[in-house]
């Protein structure tokens, strides 16, 4: 039996789940600045696909999908803030 493919789909999934809540909080305590972070986590995980091989290799990217995808997340969830769906940090300075 290969278990590959499983694997894979369990770790996107998790990979998802974790970068929602990871999102939320940087925009709150960051705001959108963060996305410089998620674009530099996503060029390194790119990088360390590339260099690698099998599943490591697709985790890799996965991750690094999942990273880029976070910077589009990031400036919606700044328009849910807005709209009041998600807490604005009173700490931290408005535009």
């Amino acid at each position: 039996m290969n278990w590959e493919g499983i694997v894979i789909g369990a770790a996107t999934f998790l990979c998802i789940g974790v970068f929602h809540p990871i999102v939320i909080k940087a925009e709150y305590y960051l705001g959108t600045r963060s996305w410089w972070l998620f674009a530099l986590a996503g060029a390194g995980c790119i990088a360390g696909s590339l260099l690698t091989e099998g599943t490591l290799s697709t985790l890799l990217g996965v991750v690094a999908f999942s990273s880029l995808w976070s910077i589009l997340e990031l400036f919606k969830q700044e328009k849910r803030v807005e709209r009041g769906w998600f807490p604005r940090n009173p700490k931290r300075r408005q535009k």
